[in-house]
């Protein structure tokens, strides 16, 4: 049975959506900023030259006209002053808001691979798609070949290998998820891939790949063959706690990756095929994303 990565192409999309509002939102907030500070500026000086005009056109009628100057109640310094720190604090709010925006985004583009995918795919994939190259089938040919070899390579891993651009590998990978020939999902801070033919099985090994303690006694394991190898020789091969490897034997059991390999209380355990394929993704998939 393959497998179509539909929730994460939706979960993409819903991102792709999101960052292309907030990013009309820091524009749009911005340009009025920025118009509004202008517009004021502007208005300002108008009325600092209009006051300095009406000074010169007065000062010799000062005396005679008092009374009909006091009668025409000007607007008072204060209210302008009021008038122009308001417009004020207002531009300087959208354009501190927009700014607040669009670093926000730089920010978690730069701390996490899958929203890094997200942004690029959001602003530079329209882009690539309106100027078209004659390329593009084959560096989609050669995406498929290297996720079809290297499934559940993260995104990172995937561009340095093939020596491509972000903004062209988001593309093409974006491009390829939506045709239903690739699937992705989210790990942590990173974002992998593979191609969309894999069983569920074979997917269900690679999004879980083994790390750590537990792929050290599974190697161990594999190593012994069907013959398999007691609880204590793992122990004394790894120096691991008897607590510690008989929690990672249940989990691995649980899953299917090991079995007794005979009857008795305290069997020898061996690596059944499904531990045996989990131990060759993982081996295939932190060989892949070392040598990038």
């Amino acid at each position: 049975m393959s497998v179509k990565g539909e929730g994460g192409h939706r979960g993409i999309m819903n991102g792709v959506s999101a960052v292309r509002v907030l990013t009309l939102f820091a524009i749009a907030s911005l340009a009025a900023g920025g118009w509004l500070y202008h517009d004021n500026e502007v208005g300002h000086f108008s009325e600092e030259t209009n006051k300095l005009d009406f000074s010169d056109m007065t000062a010799e009628s000062a005396d005679s006209d008092d009374e009909s100057e006091g009668a025409r109640a000007p607007v008072s310094e204060s209210e302008a002053d009021d008038s122009t720190s308001e417009f004020s604090d207002m531009s300087f709010g959208l354009i501190a808001g927009g700014a607040g925006t669009l670093g926000s985004l730089t920010i978690a583009a730069v701390v996490s691979e899958a929203f890094r995918v997200t942004i690029l795919v959001a602003l530079l994939a329209p882009m690539l798609a309106m100027r078209g190259n004659g390329d593009d089938l084959l560096t989609r040919g050669r995406i498929l070949g290297y996720l079809e070899a290297n499934a559940g390579i993260h995104f990172s891993a995937l561009r340095d290998a093939l020596g491509l651009a972000n903004g062209v590998t988001a593309y093409h990978l974006h491009l390829l998820e939506s045709q239903g020939e690739v699937i992705s999902w989210r790990d942590g801070k990173l974002r992998r891939y593979a191609i969309a033919s894999l069983s569920r099985e074979e997917v269900d090994g690679v999004r879980n790949p083994l790390i750590g303690t537990r792929f050290a006694i599974l190697e161990v394991i594999a190593n012994s063959g069907n013959v398999g190898i007691p609880g204590i020789e793992v122990r004394k091969k790894l120096k691991i706690s008897r607590q510690l490897l008989s929690h990672h034997i249940r989990e691995l059991r649980n899953v299917g990756m090991v079995e007794a390999a005979t009857e008795s209380r305290r069997p020898p355990w061996r690596a059944s095929n499904a531990g045996q394929s989990a131990l060759l993704s993982s081996r295939s998939l932190s060989g892949s994303e070392a040598t990038t």
